[in-house]
C-alpha cells in the first residue's frame, strides 16, 4: 500500500540486500522517538536516529552531520512508514535527492526481515 505522502519507497527485501551488498552506502534515518529503540532496532554503524520530534522542532539542525550531505543516500524508516514517509516527502522538499520510505517500517522489516530486531507489542 502507498504511503499518504506519495514518498518514494524501498521494499524491506531491497534494504537488507543493499545493506548485504553496499554496507556503509547508504544512510538509514530512524525517525521513531528513543523509547521506541528498547521495542525494536536496527544494529549498525549505518543507523543513525533523528526522532521526528527533535526534527519538527529543530529542523535541519536535528540531523547528525552523517546526513546532512543532500547528495548522501537516505532510507528513512519508523514503525509502519508514515513518520518515514513524511519526512522523506520534507528532505526532498527541501533539496536532497535521493532520499526513500523504508515501507512497511521497522514492523515489516522484523516481520520479513530478521525479527531479532523486535517487534512492538
Amino acid at each position: 500500500m502507498p504511503n499518504p505522502y506519495g514518498a518514494p519507497e524501498i521494499d524491506v527485501a531491497e534494504v537488507a540486500a543493499a545493506r548485504k551488498d553496499r554496507p556503509g552506502e547508504i544512510l538509514f534515518v530512524d525517525v521513531r522517538e528513543p523509547f521506541e529503540l528498547t521495542l525494536a532496532a536496527i544494529p549498525g554503524e549505518d543507523v543513525i536516529l533523528a526522532p521526528l520530534s527533535e526534527l519538527s522542532s529543530r529542523g535541519i539542525e536535528a540531523l547528525p552531520n552523517d546526513a546532512r550531505a543532500k547528495d548522501r543516500e537516505i532510507v528513512v524508516f519508523c514503525h509502519h512508514g508514515i513518520r518515514s514517509a513524511q519526512v522523506t516527502m520534507w528532505l526532498l522538499q527541501q533539496g536532497w535527492s535521493d532520499v526513500r520510505s523504508m515501507a512497511g517500517g521497522i514492523d515489516v522489516y522484523a516481520q520479513r526481515v530478521d525479527p531479532s530486531v523486535g517487534a512492538y507489542e
